[in-house]
């Protein structure tokens, strides 16, 4: 995987699926007509600033409340390439890779970015932010391969010959 560069938004603690995606948009049909709500019961413009390769960060437990899988769908669809955050959901995070959102555990970047700024990730290794170094675990080559194919069905369709 190759770096990523994006903007960075800002998301406190404990944002829930209620606020990454409402109950009552769970009604429309597709993710697409979703996700134009997305974070709207915290702040109703942040979907439409969202901007294919910008970034989340979070503090703790990203991603609690229900399992919908509506949710990291909804922000991967936002084009967010990664979402950061001190702690995630258990549930959340594993339904995140399975719908292809990289997710990244980092305790300490979260207390030193602003909104708006730019940060590089390199996965794997590292997030760099205004010259300084935020360490970050390796995930495993198994869920990076379901990541990079674009989720869990793509990649066993992948390793099964079958696209």
């Amino acid at each position: 995987m190759d770096a990523i560069k994006g903007r960075i938004w800002t998301l406190g603690n404990d944002i829930d699926t209620d606020i990454i995606i409402p109950t009552e948009y769970l009604a429309l049909k597709t993710i697409e007509e979703m996700k134009k709500y997305a974070f709207s019961p915290l702040r109703t413009d942040l979907a439409a600033e969202i901007q294919p390769g910008d970034v989340i960060v979070a503090g703790k437990n990203f991603g609690c409340g229900s399992s919908r899988e509506q949710a990291p769908e909804i922000i991967k669809a936002l084009g967010v390439s990664c979402v950061i955050a001190k702690s995630f959901a258990r549930i959340f995070y594993r339904n995140s890779i399975n719908n292809g959102l990289l997710l990244i555990e980092q305790p300490d970047l979260y207390d030193h970015v602003q909104e708006g700024d730019q940060l590089t990730i390199y996965k794997n290794e590292k997030i760099e932010y205004k010259g300084n170094s935020y360490p970050i675990t390796a995930l495993p080559d198994n869920l990076l391969e379901i990541i990079e194919a674009g989720g869990l069905v793509k990649a066993m369709r992948k390793k099964n010959g079958l696209e």
